[in-house]
């Protein structure tokens, strides 16, 4: 008898986690860019006793993503799905940032939403930083929207030119994010399934840390000083987000986004960040 599959995309520190805490008594496919460090992940956890099938995508191309999409549904129902595959400011230009934070999430939402099983769930991971990104008007959020994938980096409000940062294009494809997932809530509840969005804080990942030891890394400190938990965040507390938000527990949610921030959001919107 075939498992239901957890589809995990990105192998990095908050994959593996969620793999981990959701990989009992499912299929695991896992899927990175990164071909060794696809091989590595899928090593550990098939030495853990997981059933793990890898296979190598790029998100940003349509036709590795629906590859993708065709290879786990024929290894049983597809029961989860969880996007963690994404660059941050430190780790590659403007255009880059755009073809797989943006674009990538979207063909992903997109070409899964075919073969979610009914009762299904998938988990995009954005980011705080789409939370501090200033918002749409209602123009543009209905184009991020509704937008076919590909054509999204066509969109004037992508153009790369609009962006002087890598730091800022990352906190307009996260904040894109929420929108590309709210609207999908209504296609994917169509197949009986839900979509939601979780947006992580400093995550002790490498490329969390990374973040930290940047340029930004003083100012990044200084947010979790004055935030509520007063200390980085671990792969296993998005682990546990998205352990909930796939399971019956959460039934009754679809199209929202769970900040797993340690309250530093909270404390920037409201005035209220303190320090030591």
């Amino acid at each position: 008898m075939m498992r239901d599959v957890a589809v995990v995309i990105g192998v990095g520190g908050m994959g593996l986690a969620i793999a981990r805490r959701i990989g009992p008594g499912l299929h695991v496919v896992l899927s990175d860019f990164d071909e060794r460090a696809l091989e590595s992940v899928t090593g550990q956890l098939r030495g853990e006793g997981y059933g793990v099938t890898p296979v190598a995508a790029n998100v940003s191309s349509r036709q590795a993503v629906a590859g993708l999409a065709a290879q786990a549904a024929s290894l049983g129902r597809v029961a989860a799905v969880i996007h963690t595959a994404g660059l941050s400011p430190v780790q590659a230009p403007v255009s880059a940032i755009l073809a797989v934070d943006l674009l990538g999430v979207a063909l992903v939402i997109e070409e899964f939403g075919e073969v979610i099983a009914p009762g299904g769930a998938g988990v995009v991971i954005a980011s705080m930083a789409g939370h501090s990104y200033p918002a749409f008007t209602g123009q543009q959020a209905s184009e991020l929207a509704g937008t076919p994938a590909d054509q999204l980096l066509d969109l004037p409000i992508a153009d790369p030119a609009n962006f002087a940062t890598s730091g800022a294009a990352y906190g307009f494809a996260k904040r894109a994010n929420l929108i590309r997932v709210r609207a999908a809530s209504a296609s994917w509840g169509a197949k009986g399934a839900r979509i939601n969005s979780i947006s992580p804080g400093i995550i002790a990942t490498p490329m969390g840390q990374a973040e930290l030891a940047g340029a930004n890394g003083t100012a990044i400190q200084a947010l979790i000083d004055g935030s509520n938990a007063r200390r980085v965040g671990t792969a296993a507390d998005v682990a546990a987000a998205a352990e909930f938000l796939l399971s019956p527990a959460a039934g009754y949610i679809s199209g929202a986004d769970l900040l797993v921030d340690g309250g530093v959001t909270a404390a920037l919107h409201s005035n209220t960040m303190t320090r030591g």
